[in-house]
């Protein structure tokens, strides 16, 4: 079949984008036609499917479509700009121009189904074609429905008029139908995949792996995080825990965190004044470095205050990475005392005791290898795409 895809980021630094990326290629494996429309400011490097990049101005390229950067519900890596912001012209400029690319990209690629990234602007401008449609809630665009009414109308419209709406969590679930009123019948439930080309068990060299990010002092272990620098990813509790933790241990043990985001300089500045020695902030990294920092880790943490799924966890958890996070959101969903454990969320004492319990257990090589085959077994991009296929015929039959 031929299948639309609309998101509201770019292919990558960002959850949905990442999801957008693996799930076009995996249908275009599986042998359907793919098209991807979504917002960008750079080139747009080569995919197995097709694109429709929409440019957004940035402080560097000169070829835009639109006059202003990509808005997010949060940050994104290449943008800071945020829905709230948008004044009412860039707000309906953001509107015009999405509804506008889609119809014109449905007139040429001839769709059988759209789907539609976060119940947002997205499905809103799917429903404006004509041609049968289904989202996906990612858990972002709940926090922006909550935060902005205007754009409440949009949201509304194409959610209740999706022939059925994905969900990633059962508390993501649970929000879509009491903030959006969508029926249970309409509403299904599917994991996201991850990437197992990308996300796998190797046999690194935390020195060469480290060296990279220009860390010479190798550690005996290695703390790791990976996600926006944002107020819901709980960074701040993860260095205070860092404290603890730097302080009992008797072995050299490293914090290393990966991503960026509006809180960078003032996380910074918090790690200093923790008097925290040994650790780093290592900025965006790419796909293929997160793999590698994840197998050289020895554990892996989600501090948020919120986390609609937690993806990052999935990928840890398949490069043998045992997972400590908070028990709230999508990681309720699958994190179990078998591959790592889940503490109250703000509680810095309980996080360093539940990562100082992972770096010390006698079974460490057998509980990296449970998780490993936990999240193949589990959460593999062949599980998620029968699912969304089943979803796909049913719409269009």
């Amino acid at each position: 079949m031929k299948i639309l895809i609309i998101n509201h980021f770019p292919l990558e630094g960002s959850g949905s984008g990442v999801y957008t990326k693996n799930l076009a290629k995996e249908l275009t494996k599986s042998g359907h036609r793919v098209k991807v429309i979504f917002p960008e400011n750079r080139t747009v490097p080569r995919e197995i499917f097709e694109v429709r990049p929409i440019m957004f101005r940035n402080n560097h390229n000169k070829n835009y479509e639109i006059d202003f950067n990509f808005p997010c519900f949060t940050s994104h890596p290449r943008s800071n700009n945020t829905f709230y912001e948008l004044n009412e012209k860039q707000m309906r400029d953001y509107i015009d121009i999405m509804t506008r690319v889609t119809r014109e990209e449905t007139d040429k690629f001839k769709p059988d189904i759209i789907h539609a990234q976060h119940l947002w602007i997205a499905p809103y401008a799917a429903w404006k074609t004509g041609i049968p449609y289904v989202a996906t809630v990612h858990g972002t665009d709940l926090k922006g429905f909550i935060q902005d009414k205007r754009y409440h109308p949009y949201a509304l419209k194409g959610a209740q008029n999706a022939q059925k709406v994905i969900t990633i969590s059962k508390q993501v679930d649970r929000e879509t139908s009491e903030l959006y009123h969508i029926e249970d019948k309409k509403r299904k439930i599917v994991y996201n995949g991850y990437d197992n080309e990308l996300f796998k068990v190797k046999d690194l060299s935390r020195k060469e792996v480290l060296a990279k990010f220009g860390i010479n002092d190798i550690p005996d272990n290695i703390v790791f995080f990976a996600g926006k620098l944002a107020h819901f990813k709980g960074v701040d509790i993860l260095l205070k825990a860092a404290k603890i933790y730097e302080n009992q241990m008797k072995e050299k043990t490293a914090t290393l965190i990966a991503g960026n985001g509006i809180l960078y300089e003032e996380l910074k500045k918090l790690r200093d004044f923790l008097k925290l020695k040994r650790t780093f902030f290592l900025g965006h990294v790419n796909q293929e470095q997160l793999g590698d920092l994840f197998n050289v880790a020895d554990v892996s943490t989600v501090p948020s205050r919120s986390e609609p799924f937690g993806l990052v966890a999935i990928e840890a958890l398949a490069c043998g990475t045992p997972v400590v996070g908070t028990n709230q959101g999508g990681l309720l969903d699958f994190i179990n005392t078998d591959i790592g454990a889940l503490v109250d969320v703000e509680d810095d004492i309980a996080l360093a005791e539940a990562i100082i319990n992972e770096l010390v257990r006698p079974d460490k090589k057998e509980r990296k290898k449970r998780a490993h085959e936990y999240a193949m077994n589990n959460f593999s991009w062949e599980n998620t795409i029968r699912e969304v296929e089943k979803i796909y015929q049913e719409v269009i039959s």
